[in-house]
């Protein structure tokens, strides 16, 4: 992926968090993500046309009840990646590169608060990993590359009818050389 404007459209932190929810749960509804990220129903809907202009979702008339129910899905479950090298040779990509990252960054700041924070968290389970591990650039790829198989695995797994309430957990990472004390 290295359109400016679909960086700008996953930029903006409710269509990033739309597209989480439906990873995580499959096929929604407006309705169905209004309520999951407390939004009003035409802010939902709005997101959701923004994200389906852009490629990013589509309907799923399968899991429809009729023609007028419109559930969306992600085009790709697998994901996506950003070459951000591509982005920012295309107009407007520099603009919308520095948008992205700052949104990112914002949210990694926000990430860590979050599961530092001494707040009670109403019974959900955080935690924060911090390990260095002494690699080459293969076995850093090799290692990342089974970290997303293991997080498919989970996700693509089927989840019990079991009754027992099920929310979306965030799990955040990234691998890089550790970076010097004054890059930051």
């Amino acid at each position: 992926m290295h359109d400016p404007q679909i960086l700008r459209a996953i930029a903006h932190p409710v269509r990033n968090r739309i597209l989480a929810e439906l990873d995580a749960r499959g096929s929604l509804r407006a309705a169905d993500v209004a309520r999951e990220l407390d939004l009003p129903a035409n802010q939902a809907s709005f997101h959701l046309r923004q994200l389906a202009k852009y490629g990013l979702i589509e309907e799923d008339p399968d899991a429809a009840r009729d023609k007028r129910d419109r559930v969306w899905r992600t085009v790709n479950p697998e994901g996506f990646s950003v070459e951000m090298s591509e982005v920012e040779q295309q107009p407007g990509g520099k603009a919308a590169s520095r948008v992205f990252r700052r949104t990112k960054r914002d949210w990694g700041h926000l990430v860590v608060d979050a599961v530092l924070s001494d707040e009670p968290r109403k019974g959900r389970w955080s935690s924060l990993t911090d390990t260095a591990v002494l690699l080459t650039r293969a076995e850093a790829q090799q290692l990342s590359e089974e970290i997303e198989e293991v997080l498919s695995r989970w996700g693509n797994r089927a989840v019990p009818d079991d009754q027992e309430e099920r929310m979306t957990y965030l799990y955040w990472a990234a691998i890089l050389p550790y970076p010097a004390v004054d890059e930051g």
